[in-house]
Protein backbone atom coordinates (compact mmCIF):
# COMPACT_ATOMS: atom_id res chain seq x y z
CA UNK A 1 0.00 0.00 0.00
CA UNK A 2 2.93 2.31 0.58
CA UNK A 3 3.73 2.17 -3.15
CA UNK A 4 0.11 3.05 -3.98
CA UNK A 5 0.35 6.03 -1.61
CA UNK A 6 3.58 7.09 -3.31
CA UNK A 7 1.81 6.89 -6.68
CA UNK A 8 -1.11 8.96 -5.32
CA UNK A 9 1.31 11.69 -4.26
CA UNK A 10 2.29 12.12 -7.93
CA UNK A 11 -1.27 13.15 -8.84
CA UNK A 12 -0.67 16.87 -9.33
CA UNK A 13 -3.94 18.85 -9.43
CA UNK A 14 -5.87 15.57 -9.37
CA UNK A 15 -7.74 13.70 -6.66
CA UNK A 16 -4.82 11.80 -5.07
CA UNK A 17 -5.56 8.16 -5.80
CA UNK A 18 -2.78 5.71 -6.56
CA UNK A 19 -2.89 2.11 -7.72
CA UNK A 20 -0.27 -0.58 -8.17
CA UNK A 21 -0.62 -4.05 -9.62
CA UNK A 22 1.58 -6.81 -8.28
CA UNK A 23 2.44 -10.20 -9.79
CA UNK A 24 4.61 -12.64 -7.83
CA UNK A 25 5.63 -9.90 -5.36
CA UNK A 26 6.82 -7.64 -8.21
CA UNK A 27 5.12 -4.39 -9.22
CA UNK A 28 4.09 -4.63 -12.86
CA UNK A 29 2.10 -1.36 -12.99
CA UNK A 30 1.80 1.86 -11.04
CA UNK A 31 -0.49 4.82 -11.76
CA UNK A 32 -2.23 7.82 -10.30
CA UNK A 33 -5.37 9.68 -11.34
CA UNK A 34 -4.83 11.67 -14.53
CA UNK A 35 -8.32 12.77 -15.58
CA UNK A 36 -7.38 16.45 -15.69
CA UNK A 37 -3.95 15.94 -17.24
CA UNK A 38 -5.20 13.64 -20.01
CA UNK A 39 -8.65 15.24 -20.32
CA UNK A 40 -10.02 11.70 -20.08
CA UNK A 41 -12.88 10.75 -17.80
CA UNK A 42 -11.63 7.14 -17.70
CA UNK A 43 -8.10 8.06 -16.55
CA UNK A 44 -8.58 6.80 -12.99
CA UNK A 45 -5.53 5.27 -11.33
CA UNK A 46 -7.02 1.78 -11.44
CA UNK A 47 -7.84 1.90 -15.17
CA UNK A 48 -4.40 3.27 -16.04
CA UNK A 49 -2.72 0.58 -13.91
CA UNK A 50 -4.80 -2.15 -15.61
CA UNK A 51 -3.74 -0.82 -19.02
CA UNK A 52 -0.06 -0.75 -18.00
CA UNK A 53 -0.17 -4.27 -16.58
CA UNK A 54 -1.94 -5.64 -19.67
CA UNK A 55 0.65 -4.03 -21.92
CA UNK A 56 3.60 -5.24 -19.86
CA UNK A 57 2.28 -8.79 -19.49
CA UNK A 58 0.86 -9.00 -23.03
CA UNK A 59 -2.61 -10.07 -21.92
CA UNK A 60 -5.75 -8.55 -20.44
CA UNK A 61 -6.50 -11.44 -18.09
CA UNK A 62 -4.62 -10.66 -14.89
CA UNK A 63 -5.79 -13.59 -12.76
CA UNK A 64 -2.34 -13.99 -11.18
CA UNK A 65 -2.18 -10.35 -10.08
CA UNK A 66 -3.45 -8.25 -7.18
CA UNK A 67 -4.13 -4.53 -6.95
CA UNK A 68 -3.37 -2.13 -4.13
CA UNK A 69 -5.31 1.13 -4.40
CA UNK A 70 -5.60 4.02 -1.95
CA UNK A 71 -9.38 4.44 -2.37
CA UNK A 72 -12.13 1.87 -2.81
CA UNK A 73 -12.80 1.61 -6.56
CA UNK A 74 -15.80 3.32 -8.15
CA UNK A 75 -18.24 1.28 -10.29
CA UNK A 76 -16.32 1.91 -13.53
CA UNK A 77 -13.03 0.79 -12.02
CA UNK A 78 -14.51 -2.09 -10.03
CA UNK A 79 -16.11 -3.53 -13.16
CA UNK A 80 -12.86 -3.20 -15.12
CA UNK A 81 -11.01 -4.91 -12.27
CA UNK A 82 -13.54 -7.74 -12.25
CA UNK A 83 -13.27 -8.09 -16.03
CA UNK A 84 -9.48 -8.31 -15.72
CA UNK A 85 -10.03 -11.17 -13.27
CA UNK A 86 -7.61 -9.96 -10.61
CA UNK A 87 -7.13 -12.36 -7.69
CA UNK A 88 -7.61 -9.67 -5.06
CA UNK A 89 -7.93 -5.97 -4.38
CA UNK A 90 -6.52 -4.29 -1.28
CA UNK A 91 -7.78 -0.75 -0.76
CA UNK A 92 -7.10 1.94 1.80
CA UNK A 93 -9.94 4.42 2.34
CA UNK A 94 -13.57 3.42 2.03
CA UNK A 95 -15.62 5.45 -0.47
CA UNK A 96 -19.03 5.97 1.12
CA UNK A 97 -20.27 7.86 -1.95
CA UNK A 98 -19.18 5.69 -4.88
CA UNK A 99 -17.49 2.59 -3.43
CA UNK A 100 -18.32 -0.42 -5.58
CA UNK A 101 -16.52 -3.20 -3.72
CA UNK A 102 -18.61 -3.17 -0.57
CA UNK A 103 -19.31 0.33 0.74
CA UNK A 104 -22.22 1.42 -1.45
CA UNK A 105 -22.58 -1.59 -3.72
CA UNK A 106 -20.55 -4.73 -4.32
CA UNK A 107 -20.21 -5.45 -8.02
CA UNK A 108 -18.78 -8.87 -7.26
CA UNK A 109 -22.35 -10.03 -6.66
CA UNK A 110 -23.84 -9.46 -10.15
CA UNK A 111 -20.52 -10.58 -11.67
CA UNK A 112 -20.64 -13.79 -9.61
CA UNK A 113 -16.98 -13.14 -8.80
CA UNK A 114 -14.98 -14.81 -6.08
CA UNK A 115 -12.31 -12.09 -6.16
CA UNK A 116 -11.07 -11.29 -2.66
CA UNK A 117 -11.39 -7.73 -1.37
CA UNK A 118 -9.66 -6.31 1.69
CA UNK A 119 -10.51 -2.76 2.75
CA UNK A 120 -9.06 -0.40 5.33
CA UNK A 121 -5.39 -1.14 4.57
CA UNK A 122 -3.44 1.87 5.91
CA UNK A 123 -6.82 3.57 5.95
CA UNK A 124 -5.79 6.60 8.02
CA UNK A 125 -2.89 7.44 5.72
CA UNK A 126 -5.00 7.03 2.59
CA UNK A 127 -7.89 9.04 4.02
CA UNK A 128 -5.50 11.82 5.04
CA UNK A 129 -4.33 12.21 1.43
CA UNK A 130 -7.91 12.79 0.34
CA UNK A 131 -8.85 14.99 3.30
CA UNK A 132 -5.80 17.20 2.75
CA UNK A 133 -6.54 17.51 -0.97
CA UNK A 134 -10.18 18.49 -0.48
CA UNK A 135 -9.34 20.83 2.38
CA UNK A 136 -6.81 22.56 0.14
CA UNK A 137 -9.35 22.77 -2.68
CA UNK A 138 -11.95 24.34 -0.35
CA UNK A 139 -9.32 26.84 0.78
CA UNK A 140 -8.63 27.85 -2.83
CA UNK A 141 -12.35 28.27 -3.54
CA UNK A 142 -12.95 30.38 -0.43
CA UNK A 143 -9.97 32.67 -0.97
Amino acid sequence: MQRAIAAALKAKDEIPVGAVIVQNNEIVASACNQKEKLNDVTAHAEILALRQAAEKLGRWRLEDCVMYVTLEPCPMCAWAILQARLKAVYFGAYDTNYGALGSVIDLRNPANSKMKVYGGIMENECKKLLDDYFSNMRGKILS
